[in-house]
């Protein structure tokens, strides 16, 4: 069988040897959607005990391909009900596979349970929490294993952890961290964080089965006892809580192991994880006989006197992920500074009132749209009021409520037509702009790409930027506006009216800084200019932001965990190197990636 090893902001890729993934697309569940899917496995035949059984052998390969299993000490905490059960398959792989392997039940096992029964049969030793006063014996086995396997609790809990189960996740947790505070040296502890450090200077490598017990797999909340992980081995599917905060801290590296569902039974669930593969398959082709005109035109209308580098930004990113010809459109007076900073870009100069856009450039960038397939709009306009007039006048909004054709211009075109728009991508303080008018969303023409942040999100939908669940808001949006709505941040959502959704998964917060939003903007246009369909272009642009985010913070030495210090510029170079690496099947940098389990 094949898994996907999907490596979470955490960890490290190790495992090396790419395999092809279920129809390359990775589903993204939730609870009920996961428990449905096995249930319909199961009423197709491939029963519960044969997706037990492939789990708990992916869980013991997985674990073999990242740690010599031989002659170890592993110790598997084993629960109720299937995620116990998949814990015993794992005992019984890994002690077939040479490995000293102990089971500590929290709860007993029915006698007539077949992977009980196999378990004793081989031989392996078995220890009941109520045989173990104090948990003397489990401090001991934690402190000589090297594997601490985590199958108490799946995917359906969401109590909080109470009683002997507390005790038990809480006298693991303070072995492993004593284990791990003594293994590292004192110069090390002044870190805030020695994640990023070989497991074998860290203690036991804690590998959870499913969901680290503890999590929510909805929501993502963690209880306080939770066993974090080093490793998760998931089943099937992305559980939604795996990608939200904070339970994507506590996953550790993510794993999602095939268990022979058939990918037939998930065809209506929209939400997916995007892949290599995945990506891969939808980048444009490059052919040999190519000119410029085969990779299209774009335009970026951009930037004003306080921000003068979105444009840049911005326009360098299309022409890095591949289009033939970017134009930028900025006010006149950015011209020196921008055409000193990017000599591949053509120029359109536009009209401007003390350095921002006004209506008159409408004038001057009408006549000149013609050719170009895609346009981005927004980035560092400003929100002067002019500025906003200008953006409500080019796209048609009806600022005053009233419905107006796309387009149509009034001071600024005296022709009544209606002004033909490239394919849009409308980004930053274009977004701002449309919050200023109501019912905005009814004045676009559909299927434009909208780029916001949180921030930009909540002006957009008069609400707060608070906690919500960011799949379900982009897709609400996305079904609502009738757009192809992008929120950025960490694990990216993006989302088309169709009722499609599909996540990005890096979270990098060396990200987080000012202009790398202008970068996905502009990756996102050079896809759209390049001739994939608006919600295609989406994804592919985002995965090759955030994958070259990855690789830059990786070639500047920089720790994952904590990253800081990458600048908004770094990403433009590593751009190119994020279409190659996708293009030639190296995974050494990537998020979501096959390996042999």
């Amino acid at each position: 069988m094949a898994s996907t090893r999907f490596d979470q902001v955490l960890g490290t890729p190790t495992l090396g040897t790419a395999a092809h993934l279920m129809e390359d697309v990775m589903k993204l569940v939730t609870v009920a959607e996961m428990k449905r899917l096995e249930w319909l496995a199961d009423q197709a035949g491939h029963s519960y005990a044969a997706m037990m059984e492939l789990a708990g052998r992916a869980v013991a390969r997985v674990i073999e391909q990242r740690t010599e299993v031989a002659g170890q000490e592993i110790l598997v905490l084993v629960g109720p009900g299937n995620n116990g059960g998949d814990g015993l398959v794992a005992a019984r792989y890994l002690g077939q596979a040479g490995a000293h392997v102990t089971c500590y039940l929290w709860v007993q096992r029915p006698d007539d349970d077949p992977n009980w029964k196999q378990v004793k049969e081989l031989g392996l030793p078995c220890l009941h929490a109520d045989q173990d006063q104090e948990y003397y014996a489990l401090t001991q086995m934690v402190q000589s294993a090297a594997v601490v396997v985590d199958a108490l609790l799946g995917t359906g809990v969401s109590r909080p952890i109470e009683g002997q189960l507390k005790q038990i996740m809480e006298r693991v947790r303070a072995t492993v961290g004593g284990r791990r505070a003594a293994s590292t040296p004192e110069w090390i502890s002044l870190l805030p964080s020695c994640r990023d450090l070989p497991s074998s200077a860290q203690g036991p490598l804690l590998v959870a089965v499913d969901v680290p017990s503890g999590l929510d797999c909805d929501t993502g909340v963690v209880d306080a006892a939770i066993l974090q992980a080093d490793l998760t081995v998931t089943l099937a599917a992305v559980k939604r809580g795996q990608l939200r905060f904070p339970g994507a801290e506590a996953i550790g590296e993510l794993v999602v192991a095939d268990i022979g569902i058939d990918p037939g039974l998930s065809q209506d669930i929209p939400a997916d994880v995007a892949t290599v593969q995945s990506i891969a398959a939808q980048l444009p082709p490059r052919p040999l006989n190519a000119h410029k005109g085969t990779f299209g035109r774009a335009i970026v209308v951009a930037g004003s006197v306080n921000y003068t580098g979105a444009p840049y930004l911005a326009a360098a990113a299309a022409a890095r992920v591949g289009v033939g010809l970017v134009t930028l459109a900025p006010p006149q007076p950015l011209h020196s500074i921008l055409a000193t900073r990017l000599a591949e870009a053509t120029f359109l100069l536009l009209p401007h009132d003390m350095g921002v856009l006004s209506p008159s450039a409408i004038r001057v960038l009408a006549p000149h749209l013609d050719g170009y397939r895609a346009m981005l709009l927004g980035p560092g306009l400003g929100r002067e009021k002019e500025t906003v007039e200008f953006v409500h006048q080019l796209l048609g909004i009806d600022a005053g409520g009233e419905h107006r054709r796309l387009g149509f211009v009034h001071e600024a075109r005296p022709s009544s037509a209606p002004l033909a728009l490239p394919a849009l991508v409308i980004d930053a303080d274009g977004l701002n702009a449309l919050a200023e008018a109501p019912n905005w969303w009814s004045q676009l023409p559909e299927n434009c790409i909208l780029t916001p942040h949180p921030g930009e999100m909540a002006r957009l939908t008069g609400t707060t930027a608070g906690d919500v669940d960011r799949v379900e808001a982009a897709m609400q949006a996305a079904l609502k506006w009738k757009q192809v709505v992008v929120l950025k941040g960490a694990f990216t959502v993006v989302a088309a009216p169709d009722g499609r959704v599909t996540v990005i998964p890096f979270a990098n917060p060396g990200l987080a800084t000012a202009g790398t939003g202008d970068v996905l903007a502009g990756a996102v246009l050079g896809m759209l200019a390049q001739g994939l369909k608006p919600f295609e272009a989406a994804v592919c642009g985002a995965y090759l932001h955030a994958l070259a985010g990855e690789i830059a913070v990786r070639q500047m030495g920089i720790p994952l965990q904590g990253a800081a210090g990458l600048l908004a510029g770094d990403l433009l170079p590593a751009l190119p190197q994020a279409i190659g690496r996708i293009r030639a099947g190296d995974l050494s940098s990537a998020r979501l990636w096959g390996c042999d389990a």
